[in-house]
């Protein structure tokens, strides 16, 4: 994945075997890591629905998505995410 796929939708499947499409909303990079924030595409209130996010890895020449399981590297995340939301925010206004 590059960042040129923002706004792509994906098909991501569960443990049960359910699919789930996801748009791609964006891409960061936080500690030399690249992680996606995804969207869900089927959720009835787009105001409601929650983004998740995945770690971007390279496994045999393919970008993969993982779970992050650690904590720490979580909140690093979210709180990145936040800020670039909030930086957004902030240029809407002076526009």
């Amino acid at each position: 994945m590059t960042d040129n796929r923002e706004d792509e939708v994906i098909i991501l499947t569960d443990e049960e075997g359910n699919e789930h499409e996801f748009s791609i909303i964006d891409i960061i990079e936080v500690d030399d890591r690249q992680y996606a924030i995804l969207l869900p595409v089927d959720e009835e209130d787009e105001e409601e629905a929650e983004a998740v996010i995945f770690r971007i890895e390279n496994e045999d020449g393919e970008d993969v998505l993982v779970d992050i399981e650690d904590d720490d590297e979580f909140d690093r995340v979210v709180e990145a995410w936040e800020e670039l939301l909030e930086e957004d925010e902030e240029f809407d206004d002076e526009e």
